[in-house]
């Protein structure tokens, strides 16, 4: 669970000065063997060199930001990945990716949803923290997942009041991951 603090953390060292669209529609899919999502118009790729420039652990596998500036901010989706020592079900690991980020300076719930990622019932986590004593306070959403023995973090970051709009397009991206060639998704369904 130390890697989604870390997480948290890169996203801060992602989240550059800087609304947001008005579509929530996938316009992109992205997929790079291992994770893939649908992103809505004006989010685009970081790349891992870029992501390393920055300083970003290496355990996260690719970030996402929105092209437009919300109150100075450009919104981030980080994915972050850790081999698992313990057998552990999507639940629990979703689970205790909540209990970690809880003790973040300025922590602050602000709702817990059910939401489908890869066909597995995890909770959506929407919180507020300030994970970096010199950064401002930000909104959080964050969901995790096991698939094939590693834990899945999919984190966004926001500023702290962001409109429908722009938390549509972030949870898109969160609803919309796989983790396995997307053909074996539907394999699974049957």
């Amino acid at each position: 669970m130390k890697r989604s603090l870390l997480g948290l953390a890169a996203l801060l060292l992602l989240a550059g000065c800087g609304g947001s669209g008005e579509d929530t529609s996938c316009k992109q899919d992205y997929w790079d063997g291992t994770y893939g999502t649908c992103l809505p118009e004006d989010w685009v790729t970081i790349d891992s060199e870029t992501l390393r420039q920055r300083g970003v652990p290496a355990d996260t596998l690719v970030a996402f930001q929105s092209d437009v500036p919300v109150s100075g901010q450009f919104p981030t989706v980080a994915v972050t990945r850790e081999p698992l020592l313990q057998d552990a079900t999507p639940q629990s690991y979703s689970d205790a990716s909540i209990r970690a980020v809880t003790v973040l300076p300025e922590y602050e719930e602000l709702d817990t949803r059910d939401l489908v990622v890869f066909d597995e019932k995890v909770k959506l986590h929407i919180f507020k923290a300030q994970p970096a004593a010199k950064e401002p306070l930000r909104r959080f959403y964050q969901v995790s997942t096991v698939v094939n023995g590693v834990g899945y973090s999919i984190t966004a970051t926001a500023p702290v009041s962001v409109e429908e709009d722009l938390e549509n397009q972030i949870i898109l991206i969160l609803r919309e991951s796989v983790f396995a060639d997307p053909e074996a998704k539907e394999e699974k369904k049957k």
